[in-house]
This record gives structure tokens, C-alpha cells and sequence, in this order.
């Protein structure tokens, strides 16, 4: 059985800020984007790490679930989702742990789904998915050409619950142990994807997205590149590391 850490979601009302961060200025590349009950997803893809997603949604009873997430947080991280080549062993492995999945949909042989709640998930929606085949869509009008390649290097996550949420990446989704101590734990997954576990008392939900990072793969960045990744991350909810 295979486990990709494949995405982080993000959900925004205005897609072009995410554009013109993640393609823009952090070189993301499109992969292909959908429309689905209730809201619109599309995907950029890096040199190295997880791809990014942006959700935004488009009316309708379905789409109640990402407004209510919008009108309660804002802009921001909404889930990081993970593509298995067994879900039902994969949930499994998460019953095991005493982690009951919601929404499960193995109905669909092209996408199979279940996520788990934020409470049992230390702080984000995780989304377990088997999928198969993909969407051949074209990139959205105003996606803008891409700058300099980039490695998506590191997802920061904190959590009350170190042991736990190690538990949970470790055992069921397949996160190799890099480092582990007291206060942080990093796990890893093949194609560069990284997330690190930083213990931190007192976080609601049990966990919270703190930054993420990204490298260009020749040359660094510029003051101005800075000065507008700055402003477009805090536009969507997100602390953005921009590394050397």
C-alpha cells in the first residue's frame, strides 16, 4: 500500500490572490482544477513537496460547508488531503487509533473519499482519498505566468498533542520519522514532502497551520518578491516562509 502526502487546500473567496502567490511569485505550475457540488478546486505543482489547492466556493446548498469554514475563519488552510491505494486499509489503520473518519464516500471508483474531523485531527480537516484518473482542464484565464521554480519544503503544524498527532502521520499515513524529541517531530513522505509537529499547550481544536515554506531551486528572493508574498499570505490566512 502506497500514502502520498499530495496537498495543503486552501479556501478563499478571491482565487487571484492565491494565483499571483503561489504561481506568481512561488513558480507554482497547473495541474488541473474542477468544478464539484457546491465549489470550484484547482491545483499547482512544485519542483519538490505537496501541491497547492485552492478552493473557492460557487453557491448552492453544497457549497455550505466551505462558506461556513470562509464566514468562520476567513481565508486560510482548510485541509491536507492524502492519496492511498487501499482507503479501506487505510481507515483501518485510523480506526485503530480510536479515530472515527467522517463523510466516508467509497461509492465512486474514480474518487474515493473520508476525511477526518478537525477535533480528531489535531487542528485540520484530513482528507484520505483513492483516486483514479484525473481531470483534463485548462488553467484558469487569470493564473498568471509562473515564476522561478520553487520547492514547497515544509508544512509547520502545531499541536497539543505531540504524541498523538505523531501517532496519527506516523502509523496510518505512512510519515517516515526524520527527528523526534520532546517539543517537535518531522516526518516525511517520497517527493520531498516534509511536515514538521511542534508541540504548543493550549491551541484551539488541538492543533493550528503555523507557516509554510518555500525555496527557490536557483537564486533567491527579491525584497519585492518578499514584500508581496507578505501581503498575499496574510490576504489568505497563511504565514509564508520564504527560505534563503
Amino acid at each position: 500500500m502506497t500514502t502520498v502526502f499530495d496537498h495543503l487546500a486552501i479556501g478563499t473567496t478571491v482565487l487571484t490572490d492565491g494565483w499571483d502567490l503561489f504561481g506568481g511569485i512561488l513558480g507554482g505550475t497547473w495541474v488541473y482544477g474542477d468544478d464539484s457540488p457546491g465549489y470550484w478546486w484547482g491545483q499547482l505543482n512544485y519542483a519538490a513537496g505537496p501541491k497547492i489547492e485552492l478552493l473557492t466556493p460557487t453557491g448552492g446548498p453544497d457549497a455550505a460547508f466551505l462558506e461556513r469554514f470562509l464566514a468562520a475563519h476567513g481565508a486560510g488552510p482548510h485541509h491536507f488531503n492524502f492519496i492511498v491505494s487501499d482507503i479501506e486499509a487505510t481507515l483501518t489503520r485510523i480506526r485503530a487509533l480510536g479515530i472515527e473518519p467522517v463523510g466516508v464516500n467509497l461509492d465512486n471508483p474514480s474518487w474515493k473519499e473520508a476525511f477526518l474531523h478537525p477535533r480528531s485531527a489535531h487542528g485540520i480537516v484530513i482528507q484520505v482519498a483513492q483516486q483514479s484518473g484525473a481531470p483534463d482542464t485548462p488553467a484558469p484565464r487569470d493564473l498568471p505566468e509562473p515564476g522561478p521554480p520553487t520547492r514547497f519544503d515544509l508544512i509547520e503544524h502545531h499541536v497539543s498533542d505531540l504524541d498523538g498527532a505523531t501517532r496519527l502521520f506516523r502509523e496510518a499515513l505512512d510519515g517516515q520519522l526524520e527527528g523526534g524529541g520532546d517539543h517537535a517531530a518531522e516526518l516525511t513522505w517520497p517527493g520531498g514532502r516534509r511536515l514538521r509537529l511542534v508541540r504548543e499547550d493550549g491551541l484551539a481544536r488541538g492543533g493550528a497551520l503555523h507557516h509554510i515554506r518555500f525555496t527557490r531551486a536557483e537564486g533567491t528572493f527579491g525584497a519585492s518578491d518578499r514584500e508581496r508574498a507578505a501581503l498575499l499570505a496574510k490576504r489568505l490566512g497563511l504565514r509564508v516562509e520564504l527560505a534563503g
